[in-house]
Parts: structure tokens; sequence; C-alpha cells
């Protein structure tokens, strides 16, 4: 990127607002994840909205548990779950407390921070890999269900923080299916992306799984 991101911290009231406003205005935007071995910064490059008691693929659908209690709590928020045993996913809380709805972050380019990112993400094959996908984000960024709960709202220096960045031009901005969902929230276009940028995941559509993990639902 040519031009330095904008580091000013972003307000609640951007979170206050519907999720299909947010999810897309969430696009280069720089995500920071402060740890004792310094911090990794993020351009966020691919996210999906996930909209809560309309949705059937958001986990807040059926309503609240134990799980999902974030994601009826105050904008700003950040919402981590476990999936599959083995990976965390990293969403934003959106909307007005008590609506549930909730960004994921699906992909992104490492700004800063790159060599400790390198460290947790072995396996990548080049950088643009290294956060291509939420599991590899949230593996590179040390994402675990520790933040849950976590004010992104609280200043640049909190475990996790949001800046403004240098928000994705509207004419870049592409829409289609989220990535393996499936039923009826599978034909809502609420999978945002900037175009042509290599961090982006490639789509899949839904697959059916066998037995108990036929009804869980796929994101947030």
């Amino acid at each position: 990127m040519n031009e330095s991101p904008d580091r000013t911290p972003i307000p609640r009231a951007f979170f206050d607002r519907p999720v299909l406003e947010v999810a897309p205005d969430l696009l280069g935007r720089t995500l920071v994840r402060n740890t004792p071995d310094g911090p990794v910064e993020l351009r966020l490059t691919e996210v999906e909205a996930y909209a809560g008691a309309i949705d059937p693929g958001s986990h807040a659908f059926r309503g609240r548990t134990a799980r999902n209690a974030v994601m009826f709590g105050p904008p700003g928020h950040a919402y981590v779950y476990f999936t599959y045993g083995m990976w965390h996913c990293l969403n934003l809380v959106c909307g007005p407390e008590g609506h549930a709805s909730g960004v994921l972050l699906r992909a992104g380019e490492i700004l800063s921070g790159t060599e400790q990112a390198r460290k947790r993400r072995l396996s990548a094959r080049s950088d643009t890999e290294l956060a291509k996908g939420p599991a590899r984000l949230a593996t590179a960024l040390d994402i675990t269900l520790a933040l849950n709960g976590t004010d992104t709202c609280a200043g640049p220096d909190a475990p996790l923080a949001l800046l403004t960045g240098t928000p994705a031009p509207a004419a870049l901005i592409r829409t289609g299916p989220r990535t393996g969902v499936g039923g009826d929230g599978a034909p809502h276009p609420w999978r945002f992306w900037i175009d042509g940028d290599r961090t982006v995941s490639p789509y899949r559509a839904h697959t059916p799984r066998k037995r108990r993990l036929d009804s869980a639902a796929t994101d947030a």
C-alpha cells in the first residue's frame, strides 16, 4: 500500500449500525493484536455478515446461549468461538445491544509483526497466506477464547483494537454468498471482499456433513 493508514481508533458508534452496513465498511481497516511478544497489524480484506435472529446461518439464530452471549452485548466487542475441535474464529459484534449480529473476519494482509505471524503459521507458503481464511487469521494473530468479549474500542493498546486504516474504495468491494453456509442462509450475498486482493480466501460452497454436524451453524 502506498499511503500510510490512518491510526485513529474506530469509535463504538461505527459498530452500532446494521450489520450489512458495518461489514463492507470494515474492509481496509487495520486490526491490531497486542501481545507480550509485540503487536501484529492486519488490513482486513474479506468479511462475512451474520444477522442474528433473522439469519439461519448465525450462531444467534435460535437465541442466547453461554457460547454466543457476547453477541447480545454491546457493539464493538470480539466474539471468539472454537470450531471443529481445532480452530478459533474472530467476529466483531455490531448493531444495538441485544440484537446479536456480527461480522466474521475472514482474511487480511499482515502489515507489521510478520515474523510473529510466520512463527504461528509455519505451514503458510507465502506471506499472502498468513491470514487467508478465518482460522488462519485467528492463528496468525494468536486469537483464543481468552479474547472472547474483548472491547476493540478500548484504544490502540488493548489486546485487540480496530483503527481507521485506509477504507477500501467502493468500486473494489465485491459481494457474494457466504462460504460454507447451507440451508435457508445459503442465498444471502453477505460475504464482502476487496476485488483482486491476493489474501482473499477461495469461496467454498456448503458441503452437508453427516449426523450431528449436519445442523451446526457454520460461522457467526
